[in-house]
């Protein structure tokens, strides 16, 4: 069973920084593009960075300059470097990635289960 789990979120003062991660774990075959997403209540989940199987970037205009995403194609984590952090950056952040499983000749979204990012002083 493809799962993907998220740690790193908390609280931190405005201006301040913290670094997301996010490994993928089961029985995988490949995995595509990995995501990062965010959502505050009672707004749609929002695509702040995503980064394909080859490197390839993209980024909210919101994050883009403050915020890095890397992964590591071996071991199956993704990261989301977050600097300078604005309260507006609050919000749950989930991982996605778009894994083909062993048993599956076609490749799924999965998500994780999120984790609390908190800016505030």
């Amino acid at each position: 069973q493809v799962q993907l789990v998220e740690s790193g979120g908390g609280l931190v003062q405005p201006g301040g920084s913290l670094r997301l991660s996010c490994a993928a774990s089961g029985s995988i075959y490949s995995i595509n593009a990995m995501r990062w997403y965010r959502q505050v209540p009672g707004k749609q989940r929002e695509l702040v960075a995503s980064i394909t199987s080859g490197g390839t970037t993209t980024y909210a205009d919101s994050v883009r300059g403050r915020f890095t995403i890397d992964r590591d194609n071996g071991k199956n984590w993704v990261d989301l470097q977050m600097n300078s952090l604005k309260r507006e950056d609050t919000a749950v952040y989930y991982c996605n990635a778009a894994i083909r499983p062993r048993i599956s000749a076609s490749s799924s979204d999965y998500w994780g289960s999120g984790t609390q990012v908190t800016v505030s002083s």
